[in-house]
């Protein structure tokens, strides 16, 4: 005869099991359900992607399209870092150094994962602090010239600014429209290149509108001509498929804690083993490392713990696959711009064609304030979106303001139809005075 005791037991052990988060394992078994099928077909399959939104533990009072900023990490991600900073913490001295060892196992995943030697690949806490490394490490004399773009990462733009002042370099500035081609793209460096050159910087895909540059033939022409490359990818490593050693820049920045989904505090930086003992650390590092890719990670005592979970976060992509991951990102952000595109009002500065755009895109509306319209969305309906905007007073035509609208692959459709249906209220009867 049941108790009343032995009866909850098993309720509360069932409704545990219910609703216990998918893990790795869940997550390689879903699909393994689907494999053979098509990313494009699979990026539709809303049973398995349900799967993949179990595994992350989310406040779903509110809707997140602004995870270009920084994602929620996988439960299973969440959870080890967490157990490596427990672990940690029982003895610091101790345990820390044998966390600090394991690191090398992320290092070696990381190359793997993403094509490069592990030799090339250092861990950072940030995509700012990976491209400062080598901003900042480069030797530059007085007058020799920087190309980069008006539409880079402001940080980056400042860390220029602050060279360009300290070390009388020349810094100059390209502009572009939103979207263009990565023709238009290769030949407006090319025409800016002067004997004077000695750096190019630009973003693999740009954070304010998701632009798309020639990566591979803007590295191979730096190249030809003895020029430096540095490529700002905090959008996107982990967001779309592709290796860093099919790209031939001299430097790559990352941030981990966006698109791979890994904790906060990580990031990635690629540095070609040519150029790694020419290179400065940001933080002076022991002489015996000169030629060592580590000497870009002396930042003195830190928590080993986000760097060590890397390590569950590369295993949870490994477990869905790139190529259905950016294909989802891909069909989340066709079902809004397709039907935003309708409208007469609304302006898309991201490019939808194929292999151009994934989970990042900016939508502006002609006539409506993007601020207001960020705290209507947020006000009335809950949505997480972000401003976006760049200014050229001297070639208006190339200023733009919208909102930057970044699902991820946790994002379920109704969360994207709400967004559509709230944007449709605000064409048909405009921003509440």
């Amino acid at each position: 005869m049941w108790s009343r005791r032995s009866f909850l037991r098993m309720v509360g052990g069932a409704s545990a099991l219910a609703l216990r988060p998918a893990g790795i394992q869940e997550i390689r078994a879903a699909t393994a359900a689907i494999r053979g099928r098509e990313p494009e077909d699979v990026a539709a399959d809303e049973s398995y992607w349900r799967e993949i939104q179990f595994a992350f533990s989310l406040d779903r009072t509110l809707i997140n399209l602004n995870n270009g900023n920084q994602c929620p990490a996988p439960t299973v991600v969440h959870e080890a870092c967490k157990r490596y900073m427990d672990w940690a913490n029982q003895a610091p001295a101790y345990h820390r150094a044998l966390i600090e060892r394991n690191i090398e196992t992320a290092r070696r995943r990381l190359a793997a994962e993403f094509g490069a030697d592990p030799e090339e690949i250092a861990i950072t806490r940030n995509a700012s602090e990976s491209l400062q490394i080598a901003q900042m490490g480069i030797d530059l004399k007085p007058g020799d010239e920087v190309i980069t773009t008006e539409q880079d990462y402001p940080r980056m733009l400042t860390t220029w600014d602050q060279r360009e002042k300290r070390d009388k370099i020349k810094v100059t500035r390209l502009d572009f429209p939103c979207p263009t081609t990565q023709a238009d793209l290769l030949r407006r460096f090319e025409a800016a290149i002067t004997p004077q050159t000695k750096v190019l910087h630009f973003c693999h895909i740009t954070n304010q509108s998701g632009q798309l540059f020639p990566v591979r033939e803007l590295s191979s022409m730096a190249r030809r001509q003895g020029i430096i490359t540095i490529v700002d990818g905090a959008h996107a490593l982990g967001h779309f498929p592709f290796k860093l050693s099919d790209l031939g820049m001299d430097y790559y920045g990352v941030s981990l804690h966006k698109w791979l989904l890994a904790p906060l505090g990580t990031g990635l930086l690629y540095v070609r083993k040519d150029r790694i003992a020419s290179t400065w650390p940001l933080q002076a590092a022991p002489t015996r490392r000169d030629n060592d890719i580590r000497k870009f990670e002396e930042i003195g005592t830190n928590s080993p713990a986000p760097k060590a979970a890397i390590n569950e976060a590369i295993a949870f992509q490994q477990a869905i696959g790139i190529e259905r991951k950016a294909a989802r990102l891909r069909y989340l952000t066709l079902r809004w711009a397709n039907e935003f595109k309708k409208q007469e009002r609304i302006r898309l500065h991201s490019s939808l064609e194929p292999g151009q755009t994934w989970g990042l895109a900016v939508v502006s509306v002609n006539g409506m304030d993007s601020n207001k319209l960020v705290s209507h969305l947020w006000d009335k309906y809950r949505i997480v979106i972000t401003a976006i905007g760049h200014d050229n007073p001297k070639e208006p035509n190339l200023s733009y303001h919208g909102l930057r609208v970044t699902p991820n692959i946790y994002t379920p459709l109704e969360e994207i139809d709400t967004f559509v249906e709230a944007m449709q209220n605000v064409f048909k009867n405009g921003l509440p005075g």
